[in-house]
């Protein structure tokens, strides 16, 4: 599986590089959300990070960032984009279950937005948890992302055409294999990712006695009908932001968003 989950990135990591200007709130959010809890300079791991959206926007504000992802061509693409903007920023290949090469206590801080979702066991996603914590000093930010159990569904629907039909007879027999268990199949050809049910994650980032502040809707009330507002620009575009960030936390809204972001904080000794 892991293979399959790097090939994948492999092949659309320029479509990765830009899916964040297609999904602008979802960025306004999670960086609105980290604005407010990172601290204000300091080490900062980007794990699972992909082409680097995250890590240039920390680089762009001082941070020390270190980026890793499981998708070779993903970590090149970032450094060569942190260059073209010049900004340091250190790259690598590598997987979130396996922290090693990092020391105990390294950052102040850690992203880990993609890895969660492409982990299918319990075990794996609680290896990851683990690591990253390992790696944070006592009292430092841990951001954590999920893919929602409903987003596939709601994807397919929002696109529905008759040639997504192979895809849903695709969901249709993931839910005949049963619901609870949250990703396709091995078998089935579809995004190989654990889909996350909301009242997962805060359990989950306590198997690391985490500390978790907030588990927010990434897309906040947006999500999937936010085509218009990425066309605003200026004040229009930014009168959303603050309003869609202030309701992101509802817990209503978490089975309807297709991200989740959870914040934790390692407790201080």
């Amino acid at each position: 599986m892991r293979d399959k989950i790097r090939a994948y990135y492999d092949d659309i990591v320029e479509q990765e590089w830009g899916r964040l200007e297609r999904n602008r709130m979802e960025f306004a959010i999670t960086t609105r959300y980290l604005s407010q809890h990172l601290p204000g300079s300091g080490r900062v791991l980007d794990c699972g990070g992909g082409p680097g959206r995250y890590a240039l926007w920390l680089a762009e504000r001082g941070y020390d960032v270190s980026l890793i992802d499981l998708s070779p061509k993903c970590p090149e693409w970032a450094q060569r984009e942190a260059e073209r903007a010049s900004l340091r920023l250190e790259t690598a290949e590598g997987t979130a279950t396996d922290l090693s090469r990092f020391s105990d206590e390294s950052f102040d801080a850690a992203l880990l937005l993609g890895p969660l979702y492409h982990l299918h066991e319990q075990d794996e996603r609680e290896q990851a948890v683990l690591e990253i914590c390992r790696v944070v000093r006592p009292g430092g930010l841990i951001a954590a992302g999920f893919v929602t159990r409903t987003a596939p569904l709601r994807f397919l629907a929002k696109e529905a055409t008759e040639r997504t039909l192979e895809l849903l007879d695709a969901m249709r027999n993931v839910l005949a294999h049963g619901w609870d268990e949250g990703f396709p199949p091995p078998d089935e050809p579809a995004f190989y990712a654990y889909f996350a049910h909301p009242s997962e994650v805060e359990p989950l980032l306590r198997t690391a006695d985490l500390e978790v502040l907030g588990v927010y809707a990434a897309e906040g009330f947006v999500s999937m009908i936010d085509g218009a507002l990425n066309e605003l620009e200026g004040e229009a575009w930014d009168a959303w932001v603050p309003l869609n960030s202030e309701l992101a936390s509802d817990p209503t809204l978490l089975s309807g968003a297709e991200h989740l972001v959870a914040l934790a904080r390692r407790p201080p000794r």
